[in-house]
């Protein structure tokens, strides 16, 4: 896979400052001072010269970002697929211009022509609604881990977040291996977005994601769950709570599903006995 930025001097910092007042136990603390602030830049997606779908993401790790998205949407199959990733950077944001494999982009013209009846669902250039529902393959990978080693991933999941301790704004996945060794975190100010460059990030090295567990620091939606399992990720661990479409969908595609761990706390919602105590 070939990856070309063009006026990456161009491209947004992942943060910004601004000048603020604070306010403490109801009085003005302090009259001005700066404060950090995350980034956001629209980031429209491009294949083969057709623009799919436009979003706002945090400025780093786009080539991550476009392999992931490319993936979990089931645009390609395979990292292999994507044969060149353009940055294009203009005062508007950023194109990510992505080359795919021909049959692949087959399969994309005929998949878009064949979105008929628009219902406006706002997801990610989806236009109708079995298009969000669309099904996944059942996970297969057996991987065992561990509680204490998932609840000590996620420890070091927050240690990591750069981005986070500057701005308090962003989200973050990360990747453990069984025995809850981090191996890879990717920040964004959408959860969505910092999982699909996660994901992007393993299949760009070649590590298998059924090797290990997923982290994030959000809630466990549909499309959390969705995103896990069409990695081939076994088990999706959140600090918050997951949906009840997430829970359903988490039992019928394999994936075990974790919720609310924080601490030493967790909650196992599916396929519990890939975390044994």
């Amino acid at each position: 896979m070939d990856t070309t930025d063009l006026d990456l001097d161009r491209l947004p910092a992942d943060r910004v400052t601004a000048d603020v007042m604070r306010i403490r136990g109801g009085k003005l603390a302090r009259a001005s001072e700066q404060d950090v602030l995350a980034e956001e830049t629209p980031v429209a997606l491009a294949y083969n010269g057709i623009s799919h779908a436009t979003m706002l993401a945090s400025p780093t790790d786009l080539e991550d970002f476009a392999v992931g998205f490319s993936l979990t949407e089931g645009i390609v199959e395979a990292a292999r697929d994507v044969r060149d990733i353009v940055l294009n950077v203009s005062d508007d944001g950023v194109v990510i211009d992505i080359e795919i494999a021909s049959a692949c982009m087959a399969r994309l013209k005929t998949r878009r022509r064949a979105l008929s009846g628009r219902t406006g669902c706002g997801l990610c250039g989806v236009e109708t609604l079995p298009e969000v529902l669309r099904p996944v393959a059942p996970v297969t990978a057996e991987t065992v881990m561990r509680l204490a080693d998932l609840l000590a991933g996620m420890h070091a999941m927050r240690r990591a977040q750069a981005l986070h301790g500057a701005t308090g704004a962003t989200h973050a996945a990360a990747w453990i291996t069984a025995r809850g060794a981090l191996h890879a975190v990717r920040e964004d100010v959408g959860r969505h977005n910092a999982l699909d460059k996660l994901i992007g990030a393993l299949a760009r090295e070649g590590t298998a994601a059924g090797a290990g567990a997923f982290l994030v620091s959000s809630r466990a939606s549909f499309e959390m769950v969705q995103k896990t399992a069409s990695a081939g990720c076994p088990i999706l661990a959140a600090v918050s709570a997951p949906t009840g479409l997430a829970v359903r969908l988490a039992q019928t595609s394999g994936v075990t599903l974790a919720g609310f761990v924080r601490g030493d706390d967790a909650t196992l919602y599916t396929h519990p006995q890939r975390l044994p105590d």
